[in-house]
């Protein structure tokens, strides 16, 4: 789910769901207070899972998880997990577990940053 589509043009705010919460909300307010291109839909996602425990329909995240230690976070984008997890197995030297969405697991290791130099 995105919204890099929706600009201020005055087309209609998006709408997300949650069968779970069984509602369905308007963006309009969202759209109105971030800037365009500020992913007014990835925000109401990460609030939504903040303070329910759950991300809305259509949102499943990536899933970054050090092997080694309790760290872990979880990224709507594959490009913030990467880096994510690329950088606590260059600081730490740990291996971590990205999971996409789809649930494919690769493993960054703490080498994989000695090829980038």
């Amino acid at each position: 789910m995105t919204d890099d589509s929706f600009s201020d043009d005055g087309r209609e705010a998006p709408t997300v769901s949650c069968e779970r919460c069984g509602r369905e909300w308007s963006l309009d307010r969202e759209v109105a207070d971030i800037p365009p291109g500020g992913h007014a839909v990835e925000q109401f996602a990460l609030d939504h899972e903040r303070h329910t425990g759950h991300y809305p329909d259509d949102v499943s995240p990536w899933t970054a998880r050090c092997e080694r230690c309790p760290a872990g976070e979880r990224f709507l984008a594959e490009r913030p997990a990467r880096r994510w997890a690329e950088t606590h197995a260059r600081h730490t030297r740990h291996a971590v577990s990205l999971e996409a969405p789809s649930g494919d697991p690769t493993v960054v290791s703490p080498g994989d940053e000695a090829d980038r130099s």
